[in-house]
């Protein structure tokens, strides 16, 4: 009875064990499946997932990411849906970490860049062969003593032997650009019968990825030893975050961003065409320095919400393309030429009605620096077509600045500067760069003298073309004293503000403007050290400008002949070829390639420059200031093969050789360019 008892008392104690032991184990399953869940929630950056990494998702970039230099993205890439390209990324992303490793054994080399200090006055009234620098006396621990060269050096200028540096051949290995897509949704209407009958709907996708070369692809090569990227760029360590200019510092017209980049139009098939034309090759040449900041940034931003919002703007972008398919292609015959006046036509008729209904300013505007600053990126230097000269739109583009008040906006002193008007910012640039072409003040060179001397809020010129916007202020100053030296000011008078101006030039240098090649460790573009570089160069051109004003100028004396020979190192160091940079270079190409003497090293760079650009060398300012400093060499050279052969100092060459100017040459040839 007893054992019975006992029995009877074990078999619901077994029960409940039994019980109990189920629900552990439910328990446990469904906590396995919870983290099995919730690891699969936890997915990690795209690139850590791609090397099959633990990822601790932090942000903006993750560990790994950011100690191995990679690109970090949460946002699904293109090249993720691709099964060649993913394969390919992943190639790159041991070969990056492969030189990663390499470059941290390297050595690291620092270049530096100086500029000469203006020709100071001497007693008597000078000329600018006699011309010296008193400050380069005394700046023996400045930046600008680096250089072997000073305006009052008695050596010759084939004595001097500016710095080597590595140059890359041709396009690089990896582009600055980060790949993105753009959607564009044409809409075609058939009538019969002035009735609709159909309606079509067409959507073209435009990506800027391109897949690395196949094996066996001869790369670039440096004239150093060891891995291409063990070079001067290793030192820049850090993150794209740190190294980004501001993404958000411009005010577009158009609204919010398009978040899908897709941009729908009613058009034609001929007129679609020419849209898928602009978007694929001549969206992505239009802004290459802010472009390189953000990648996409300026088509979804900018473009795209003109072309659906803005009918002129539209037909400027379609006679564009048509344009540069002419120019592209070497396509001849009045189906291009028609489409060029047709839609050139177009937008000057909607111009014309919007200013009759006065408004829409904004649109206007944006129209008319369309019409201007998109000339200069297409079209050959002989076009025989008709058409309005840039400075006359320029004229209309003035008023509707000065009706939007954008001058009194950008110039108030604020504690949290508002972003800068694009429209304002893009005027700017075409304002003062258009004044040198003219040989006249910028009319806006009172906002921006205001600008330089209470420093207000930034008017963006850095983030908009790569110059500093005190640089180009200055620009504007030596502009108004080459109009009041037009206008009779007296020598004394004059040589005193070009020391004035050469100061101030000087100020804008600072100790860390160090130019050496604007990549990352990882081989990435750093748009922070091409801004300093961009602006390095537009410095020395502005010098060289400067010079061009003292009495008694001319190309063959020793300090036009130094810096020079200074540009071209700086020029070295901005990336070339199809995805580099020399085309927002134009005007500085032109300042300096203008003074270059026969022999001078600047010839033969640039000519290198050209053949790497290949047939993009051919069109826009680029290829109208190739055109015109090949003309203006060749009448350099002829005046100098017959001059006399007596004429053996600077000055007695002076007297022998009148400089010939660049704008008489374009006078002489009916050249009517802006040349930004």
């Amino acid at each position: 009875m007893a054992a019975a008892a006992a029995a009877a008392k074990t078999k619901p104690a077994s029960k409940a064990g039994a019980t109990a032991n189920a629900t552990a184990t439910a328990t446990a399953a469904a906590n396995k499946q919870k983290s099995q869940m919730h690891r699969r929630s936890r997915t990690g950056c795209y690139t850590c997932r791609l090397r099959r990494k633990k990822c601790d998702e932090g942000t903006p970039m993750c560990t790994a990411c950011k100690h191995l230099g990679l690109q970090c993205e949460y946002k699904r890439p293109m090249w993720w849906s691709n099964n060649d390209a993913r394969r390919q990324k992943k190639e790159d992303i041991k070969m990056i970490i492969k030189r990663k490793k390499l470059s941290e054994k390297s050595s690291h080399t620092h270049i530096h860049t100086s500029m000469n200090s203006p020709p100071g006055l001497s007693h008597s009234l000078p000329t600018s062969a006699t011309f010296s620098d008193p400050l380069d006396r005394t700046r023996s621990a400045s930046i600008d003593s680096h250089f072997p060269f000073t305006f009052n050096s008695p050596q010759s200028h084939h004595d001097f032997t500016p710095f080597t540096t590595p140059q890359l051949a041709g396009d690089f290995m990896f582009p600055p650009f980060s790949p993105y897509g753009i959607d564009v949704k044409t809409e075609r209407h058939v009538f019969i019968d002035d009735m609709p009958a159909l309606r079509e709907s067409t959507t073209s996708t435009f990506s800027t990825y391109q897949a690395p070369p196949p094996p066996g692809s001869i790369l670039p090569s440096f004239p150093l030893e060891g891995e291409w990227t063990e070079q001067v760029y290793s030192e820049r360590r850090e993150s794209h975050t740190e190294e980004t200019l501001n993404v958000n510092f411009f005010d577009f017209t158009q609204g919010p961003t398009l978040d899908t980049r897709q941009v729908a139009v009613e058009l034609d098939e001929g007129d679609q065409r020419l849209l898928e034309h602009f978007v694929r090759e001549v969206l992505p040449i239009l802004f290459p320095v802010l472009e390189s900041n953000n990648q996409g940034f300026v088509s979804s931003d900018l473009i795209l919400p003109a072309l659906q919002n803005n009918k002129g703007y539209l037909h400027c972008c379609l006679s564009i393309a048509a344009q540069h398919f002419k120019a592209v292609s070497g396509t001849q015959g009045e189906d291009i030429d028609g489409d060029i006046m047709r839609h050139r036509y177009a937008v000057i008729s909607s111009l014309c009605d919007a200013l009759n209904r006065d408004e829409n300013h904004h649109q206007i505007l944006e129209t008319t620096l369309s019409l201007i600053f998109f000339q200069c990126c297409v079209g050959r230097f002989d076009d025989a077509l008709p058409d309005i000269p840039w400075h006359q739109h320029f004229q209309a583009a003035i008023s509707l600045v000065q009706k939007l008040d954008l001058p009194r906006l950008v110039s108030e002193p604020s504690e949290t500067p508002p972003p800068a008007p694009f429209n304002m910012t893009l005027s700017s640039w075409i304002d003062i760069l258009g004044a040198t072409m003219l040989g006249r003040a910028p009319v806006f060179a009172h906002t921006y003298r205001e600008k330089h001397l209470s420093h207000t809020p930034s008017l963006g010129l850095r983030e908009l073309m790569g110059c500093e916007d005190r640089v180009m202020y200055l620009i504007s100053e030596i502009a108004c004293l080459e109009a009041l030296k037009k206008d009779g000011m007296n020598d004394i008078t004059l040589c005193h503000h070009v020391r004035v101006l050469g100061d101030q030039i000087g100020l804008t240098e600072a100790a860390d403007d160090t130019v050496i090649l604007p990549f990352n460790s990882d081989g990435s573009l750093c748009p922070k050290q091409l801004s300093k570089n961009v602006t390095a160069a537009f410095r020395l051109a502005a010098r060289i400008y400067l010079c061009n004003l003292v009495p008694g100028f001319h190309p063959s004396q020793s300090s036009c002949v130094g810096l020079v020979e200074k540009l071209t190192a700086v020029l070295q160091q901005i990336p070339s070829g199809r995805i580099g940079f020399d085309r927002s270079l134009c005007w500085v190409y032109l300042v300096g390639g203008a003074v270059s003497v026969a022999g001078s090293p600047f010839r033969a760079f640039f000519e290198d420059r050209v053949a790497q650009l290949g047939e993009q060398s051919h069109f826009g300012s680029f290829g109208r200031v190739a055109s015109l400093l090949g003309e203006v060499w060749l009448q350099t050279d002829h005046q100098q093969a017959t001059s006399p052969a007596s004429a053996t100092s600077e000055s007695a060459a002076a007297a022998a050789q009148p400089y010939i100017h660049w704008r008489d040459v374009m006078q002489v040839k009916g050249w009517d360019y802006l040349l930004i």
